[in-house]
């Protein structure tokens, strides 16, 4: 069992940063890809980012343009979603998610991750 608590969201103006963790507790040792969703008020929950947890492998949804960065610190048991040049369509909650398999490619949806944080609220105003 994999427990996951995200945290970092708050308020922050169009243009402006966040730094979003996600703390892993319980058998962490099981965790193999990582990942960052999010959903907004009426739509889908959507794919941000995932990295393996040998760190070599990334992905990102392609609308973010390279504006987010995730990593992964394992001796912490953490994985960090770093937003940048925010705007206001990525006001969402973001949600943390561990997969109990990996390798040959990356977990991209959602009905591959097994263990999901209870999510943190990101509002960027214009």
């Amino acid at each position: 069992q994999v427990q996951l608590v995200e945290s970092g969201g708050g308020l922050v103006q169009a243009g402006g940063s966040l730094r979003l963790s996600c703390a892993a507790s319980g058998r962490t040792f099981s965790t193999k890809d990582m990942a960052w969703f999010r959903q907004a008020p009426e739509k889908e929950r959507e794919f941000v980012a995932a990295i393996s947890r040998s760190r070599i492998s990334t992905d990102y949804a392609d609308s973010l343009a390279g504006r987010f960065t995730i990593d992964r610190d394992n001796a912490k048991n953490t994985v960090y979603l770093q937003m940048n040049s925010l705007k206001p369509e990525d006001t969402a909650v973001y949600y943390c998610a561990a997969s109990s398999i990996g390798g040959l490619r990356l977990r991209k949806n959602i009905a591959e991750y097994d263990y999901w944080g209870q999510g943190t609220q990101v509002t960027v105003s214009s």
